[in-house]
């Protein structure tokens, strides 16, 4: 598998899984279920992952797949592996606020290093590359052709005057605790992997992330954001975030332009 091979795959599959999605989001109602964990799943989920998974163990069997929907893939190890969250945001699908992500990342040796992130409701998709850098596409999303695109690049941060992102459903006191410790010219709440891409973007200077996420939340955000110029480090002591953790749990992390002055937990 190569970069140049990986890339329009990954970008025509999530473009189809969000033509799943978004069928079942325009309908007029749809089930939702509770996993284990107590979160909540949809028939949407479950769809898009079928379909991206088959997309991958096509393309490429013999690359390592772990995705959010497949409880059996969570066990699997290994240095390099795709790594797809079918449908990141379900609790945004759910109430019909258009904040959610279909998400797919190459994972090597601890780094997500190529990846795809498509905003179906928003019309919005942002993907990198073969040499790692990062885009927007913009047009039609035609899944056999990739339209015009736009390289994207963090912002030159003012640290006296900083936009921050947040979680839209857990923005909590300990997220407040400490966007306030920073110079905040104003904040914006987003759902799902878009607030990594509105880092990538320049449309916001930091994402703190002080709660529970899972690898295949953050993958494909991650590498988007790098391909930028960003960074993803750990709250705690801002070493790199890496991947390939047993169970696949991240811990606390913190997505910024590297302009930005970070400061302690």
């Amino acid at each position: 598998m190569t970069y140049e091979e990986l890339i329009p795959v990954i970008r025509r599959l999530a473009i189809e899984a969000g033509s799943k999605i978004m069928e079942i989001y325009n309908s007029d109602d749809f089930d939702v279920k509770v996993k284990s964990d107590d979160s909540p799943v949809t028939a949407a989920d479950e769809a898009a992952d079928a379909l991206i998974s088959a997309g991958l163990r096509a393309a490429f069997p013999d690359v390592l797949l772990v995705t959010e929907e497949q409880a059996d893939s969570h066990k699997a190890q290994g240095d390099t592996f795709l790594i797809v969250d079918p449908l990141d945001g379900t609790k945004e699908f759910i109430h019909r606020r258009g904040d959610f992500t279909v998400n797919i990342a190459l994972v090597e040796q601890g780094v997500p290093t190529r990846g795809v992130v498509y905003a179906p409701a928003r019309e919005r998709m942002f993907f990198t590359l073969a040499d790692g850098s990062a885009v927007e596409e913009t047009g039609a999303f035609d899944p056999a052709v990739i339209g015009a695109t736009s390289p994207i690049r963090v912002a030159s941060s003012d640290n006296s005057a900083l936009m921050v992102v947040a979680s839209k459903s857990h923005r909590d006191q300990a997220t407040e605790d400490y966007i306030n410790k920073y110079s905040v010219k104003d904040s914006k709440s987003a759902g799902s992997s878009l607030k990594f891409c509105l880092v990538a973007t320049g449309e916001a200077d930091i994402y703190p992330r002080v709660g529970r996420t899972m690898e295949w939340d953050t993958a494909a955000g991650h590498a988007v954001l790098s391909g930028a110029g960003g960074k993803v480090v750990r709250f705690d002591d801002h070493s790199p975030l890496i991947y390939g953790k047993d169970g696949y749990a991240n811990p606390f992390f913190i997505a910024y332009a590297p302009d930005v002055e970070l400061k302690e937990a």
